[in-house]
């Protein structure tokens, strides 16, 4: 049984059928046909029948793939050692939340980059719920957010990096006019200016409001955090966020803090990958690099 015949059946699953696989691979039709003949000879069993003008997968066929799938991943695992081991290269795929990108990974992508410069690092800036719902399928090689996304089952495997408290913050002059956020049943008629509607901190202060029945003006949703700290230092409105994105700004009088119900809460960072991940030397040295941060928590 060749281990070319089995990439072939593998990708007429994944393309759909045995023309889209031949452009897939490069093959002649011929050759996508040759081949699964010689892999039905190998198994003594038939894996497709013509049905109408298409050929479809019998029972025997869809009961082969994840066996093909087993025996494929193993190879690629023995590839990569074989090839990479030596040193850290090839490519990894990483998921990081909006805020935990912009203040707390520079540091580390810096020195990953330094011990690994052969490396090819795909980052995304993503919402939590998306990089969650990535390492369940596979999407992703490694997520940097936050763990409150509706829990993860026993899919994902975690690395705590740690607990940060979230802050309602305001303008002097915005906090002058408007200091109480305590007091239920008011309304207040200033914006909240924050991140998309699934942003986790979004979700706490949007839930404390309805909970103390007050009603803001309105909300201005924005992805980038500095453009939410520009426009709530010019006294566009307030906003909701992880005490670390706007520690320089309250340290220099810029924005100031306004007291709540929920001054104490705190949001928990994670690193997280997939339990059937293997886990690759560049998996490995991302996540040792991710110990640092749980040398800052709360800062």
């Amino acid at each position: 049984m060749e281990l070319k015949c089995l990439r072939t059946f593998r990708t007429i699953i994944d393309e759909g059928g045995f023309s889209k696989a031949a452009e897939k691979l490069n093959y002649t039709q011929s050759t996508i046909t040759f081949q699964m003949n010689q892999l039905e000879r190998d198994l003594s069993t038939i894996l497709f029948e013509k049905i109408g003008r298409k050929m479809v997968l019998t029972k025997a066929g869809e009961h082969l793939i994840p066996y093909v799938d087993e025996i494929l991943q193993s190879v690629d695992k023995l590839s990569f050692l074989d090839e990479h081991l030596s040193e850290c290269q090839g490519d990894i795929q990483i998921g990081v939340g909006e805020s935990l990108l912009c203040y707390k990974l520079p540091v580390i992508l810096k020195e990953f980059h330094k011990q690994a410069p052969k490396a090819r690092l795909f980052l995304r800036s993503m919402n939590c719920y998306d990089i969650r719902n990535e390492l369940i399928s596979g999407g992703l090689d490694l997520g940097v957010f936050y763990e409150d996304v509706g829990g993860f089952g026993s899919n994902l495997i975690s690395k705590h990096l740690g607990d940060y408290p979230v802050v309602l913050v305001a303008s002097p002059k915005i906090k002058s006019s408007y200091p109480d956020f305590v007091t239920p049943d008011r309304t207040i008629p200033i914006p909240l200016i924050i991140n998309e509607p699934n942003c986790i901190f979004r979700q706490i202060f949007e839930q404390y409001c309805r909970d103390k029945s007050i009603i803001l003006d309105h909300t201005i949703e924005l992805w980038s955090i500095p453009t939410i700290k520009n426009l709530v230092k010019n006294d566009v409105g307030i906003s909701f966020l992880p005490e670390f994105t706007v520690k320089e700004e309250l340290s220099r009088g810029e924005l100031e803090k306004i007291p709540t119900d929920i001054s104490g809460t705190k949001i928990t960072a994670i690193c997280a990958h997939h339990k059937n991940k293997w886990i690759s030397p560049l998996m490995q040295l991302f996540l040792n690099l991710c110990d640092s941060l749980t040398c800052d928590t709360g800062r």
